[in-house]
C-alpha cells in the first residue's frame, strides 16, 4: 500500500511517500521505491544498492517481529548539503538487548542482529529508539551527493510525480534484480582480491629487494669501516713519521745554522768574499729547512691532538703592534707596503695569542712573497659575536680552482712566481687547523690578476665587562625587590670574595659547596642570581648549568660563570648556548664588575653605597 505526502513529519523530516509493510510483497516494494528514489536524487549505482538493502533489512525486522509497520521516505533539508532520510516504524514488542545489538555483538536465530548492524554501516546516519510495548522507530539518512541540486518544496513535488509514474517489479523481478546486484558485488570483491593480491606481490618482491638491498649496504659499511682503519692507521704512521723526524731534523739544522754563524763572525779567521756568499747561501737554505720542520712538527702535534689551547685576554691593537714589529725585516722599500689598520679602541678577545700570532704571520709572509708591487693590508673588525681578521694584497691572486686546494698540505700553485718564490705548501694548511683548534674559521676570496683576501674569524666570549653587555636577560618587573643570591663554589676562600663583594646590598647570600646542593637550594630558594664554579668535585659546572636550565623552576634565574679557569673556545660556545655571562675571579676592575652585575639583575642602584 502507497501513499505520498509533503507534510513535515515532527523530527524535521520532509516526507515524501510511505510504503505500509503487511505482508513480504511490501518489502520488496519498500526495497524498489528506496532504489528508485535514490536514483532519482542523484546518488550513484552502489549507493543506490545500500540505501535499497538497508531498507529492506529494517523493513522484513517491521514485518518479521511487529507483524507489520511502514517505511516513510523525504528529505531532511537542515543538514548543509541534505538528507535523504528512512524511517520505518512499528508498534510490536520493541527490543530488549538494544546495546548489544547497536554494537554487533547480539545475534538471533533469524538474523535481526546482523540486519540492523549491517543497515547502521551502510547509511551515513542512523538512530534506532524502542520502548517495551512502545513500538520501534529506526531513522537512517545518507548524504545527498554533491552534484545534487539544492532541494526545495517544488523539487520534492516533482520527484514525488516522477516516482508516482515509476512502476513496481513483482517479487521474482525484483529478485532476479537481486541476484544481479549480489553478482555485480561479487565481481567487485573478485576484482578487489585481484588488485590486493597483486599488490601483495609487489610488496614481496619490493621486499626481497630490500633485503639484498640491505645486504649490499651491510657489505659497504663493512669495507667502508675496513678503509678508514686503514686510513687511520696510515695518518697514525705519517704523524709519528712526521713528529720523530722533525725531532731528529731539528740537531742537525740547528747546528748547521750555529756554525754559519761562527764562520760568518770569523771566530777563526778571515773569509774570502765569495766564501762569505757560499756560507750565507748556506745559512740562507738551512733557515728555510729549520721553518719546514718546524711547520711539519706543529701539523703532526695538530693532527695528533697534542697541541694545547692557552687562552688569555688579547688587545687586538697590542696584538697589530708586536706584528707590526716582526713583519718589517720582511717589507721591501721597492715592493709592496705594508699596512696595518688601527683597530677600534677597546676591542679584544679571549684566544690562545701565540696561535692567532702565527696563523696571521703566515698570512702575511704569504701575501708580501706574492705582491710586488701595492700594498699588505692587515684590520681587525667585529662582526656579531665573532671578530674578523682579514689579511689583503694587491698581489698575483688565487684562481677559483685552486682557492680549496691551497689549504692541502704541500700543494703548489701553478704561477711563474711560484718558480720564482720557495714554499713548502705547508704555512696554510697549519693555519686552517689552528683557526679550527680554536673555535674559528680561515677562508679566502680572490681574483687573479687583482689580489686576495684571507679571513680568519674567531668567536668572541659569551659577555665581556669592558662593553657591559649581559648574555642574559635582565630581571624584568620585579628588579627591585630584595632576595637571594646563590653562591656554588667548593672553594670557601672563593665563596668569602663573593660574599665581600655583595656586602652591604639588600640581598641575602646563600652559599653551597656542592654541585647538587646548589641545584636543591635553586630550587627551594628561587634567587634572583646564581654565581656558578665550573670545577667542582662531585659535578662540574656545564653540567649543573645544563640541568638549571632545562628545569622550567630554574631555568629563567641569571646565572653568571664564576671562575678562575681559563674558558676554551668550545667552552664559550657551550656557556653562550646556554645563555650564561661570564666574570673571571681574576677580573681586576671590580666596578666594571659591579656595573656588569647591576645591568644583568636590572637594579641600577646596587652596590651605591659601596662605591659612594
Amino acid at each position: 500500500m502507497l501513499t505520498s505526502s509533503s507534510v513535515n513529519l515532527e523530527s524535521g523530516l520532509r516526507r515524501l511517500l510511505t510504503v505500509h509493510i503487511s505482508r513480504e510483497n511490501d518489502v520488496v516494494t519498500a526495497r524498489q521505491r528506496a532504489r528508485q528514489l535514490a536514483r532519482l536524487v542523484g546518488f550513484d549505482h552502489q549507493d543506490q544498492i545500500r540505501i535499497a538493502t538497508a531498507t529492506s533489512e529494517i523493513a522484513r525486522n517491521a514485518l518479521q517481529y511487529a507483524g507489520g509497520g511502514r517505511v516513510e521516505f523525504g528529505f531532511d533539508l537542515e543538514n548543509d548539503r541534505g538528507l535523504l532520510a528512512v524511517q520505518v516504524r512499528d508498534e510490536g514488542p520493541g527490543i530488549t538487548d538494544l546495546d548489544s545489538i547497536l554494537e554487533g555483538r547480539y545475534r538471533s536465530q533469524t538474523g535481526m542482529g546482523l540486519g540492523i548492524a549491517g543497515a547502521r554501516r551502510l547509511m551515513d546516519r542512523f538512530t534506532l529508539k524502542s520502548a517495551p510495548e512502545g513500538g520501534t522507530m529506526v531513522s537512517f539518512a545518507k548524504v545527498l551527493p554533491a552534484t545534487a541540486d539544492r532541494f526545495d518544496a517544488q523539487q520534492i513535488a516533482r520527484i514525488g510525480e516522477e516516482l508516482s509514474r515509476e512502476s513496481s517489479a513483482d517479487a521474482v523481478e525484483e529478485l532476479r534484480r537481486q541476484n544481479q546486484e549480489m553478482l555485480g558485488a561479487l565481481e567487485l570483491l573478485r576484482a578487489r582480491d585481484e588488485e590486493l593480491e597483486r599488490r601483495r606481490a609487489e610488496a614481496s618482491h619490493l621486499n626481497q629487494e630490500l633485503e639484498e638491498t640491505n645486504r649490499g649496504v651491510v657489505a659497504l659499511y663493512a669495507e667502508l669501516d675496513e678503509r678508514a682503519t686503514a686510513l687511520r692507521q696510515a695518518d697514525e704512521i705519517k704523524t709519528r713519521f712526521l713528529s720523530y723526524m722533525s725531532h731528529e731534523f731539528r740537531t742537525p739544522v740547528n747546528s748547521i745554522i750555529a756554525l754559519s754563524d761562527l764562520l760568518l763572525r770569523r771566530v777563526d779567521g778571515d773569509l774570502a768574499q765569495e766564501q762569505e756568499k757560499q756560507i750565507e747561501f748556506i745559512k740562507s737554505a738551512a733557515r728555510e729547512l729549520f721553518e719546514m720542520v718546524n711547520d711539519l712538527l706543529d701539523l703532526a702535534k695538530v693532527e695528533a691532538g697534542k697541541v694545547d689551547i692557552h687562552p688569555s685576554a688579547v688587545q687586538v691593537s697590542e696584538l697589530f703592534g708586536a706584528l707590526r714589529g716582526m713583519m718589517r725585516p720582511l717589507t721591501n722599500p721597492e715592493g709592496a707596503a705594508l699596512i696595518f689598520d688601527e683597530p677600534a679602541e677597546g676591542l679584544y678577545l679571549e684566544t690562545d695569542e701565540g696561535k692567532v700570532s702565527q696563523i696571521l704571520r703566515n698570512l702575511v709572509s704569504n701575501a708580501l712573497k706574492f705582491t710586488e708591487k701595492g700594498e699588505v693590508r692587515v684590520e681587525a673588525r667585529r662582526e656579531d659575536s665573532s671578530i674578523l681578521f682579514s689579511v689583503w694584497d694587491t698581489g698575483i691572486g688565487i684562481a677559483p680552482d685552486d682557492q680549496e686546494r691551497i689549504f692541502h698540505e704541500f700543494a703548489q700553485v701553478e704561477n711563474p712566481a711560484q718558480r720564482r718564490i720557495k714554499g713548502t705548501g705547508l704555512g696554510l694548511p697549519l693555519s686552517r687547523k689552528l683557526s679550527e683548534l680554536l673555535g674559528g674559521t680561515l677562508r679566502v676570496t680572490s681574483e687573479l690578476g687583482v689580489g686576495s683576501c684571507f679571513t680568519l674569524k674567531l668567536p668572541l666570549p659569551p659577555v665581556t665587562l669592558s662593553r657591559g653587555t649581559p648574555a642574559v636577560e635582565a630581571a624584568g618587573p620585579e628588579a627591585d625587590t630584595p632576595g637571594s643570591i646563590l653562591i656554588i663554589d667548593d672553594e670557601e676562600l672563593a665563596r668569602y670574595l663573593a660574599r665581600q663583594m655583595f656586602r652591604g646590598t639588600r640581598h641575602l647570600i646563600t652559599e653551597a659547596t656542592r654541585g647538587v646542593e646548589g641545584m636543591e637550594r635553586a630550587r627551594f630558594d628561587q634567587p634572583r642570581l646564581i654565581l656558578l664554579d665550573l670545577s667542582m668535585p662531585d659535578r662540574n659546572g656545564f653540567e649543573v648549568l645544563e640541568e638549571l636550565k632545562a628545569d622550567p623552576a630554574t631555568r629563567d634565574i641569571p646565572v653568571v660563570i664564576h671562575t678562575s679557569r681559563a674558558a676554551s673556545a668550545d667552552d664559550l660556545v657551550r656557556l653562550g648556548n646556554r645563555h650564561a655571562a661570564v666574570l673571571p675571579k681574576h677580573a681586576g676592575d671590580r666596578d666594571q664588575a659591579f656595573a656588569f652585575i647591576r645591568e644583568l639583575l636590572g637594579e641600577p642602584h646596587l652596590f651605591a653605597d659601596k662605591e659612594s
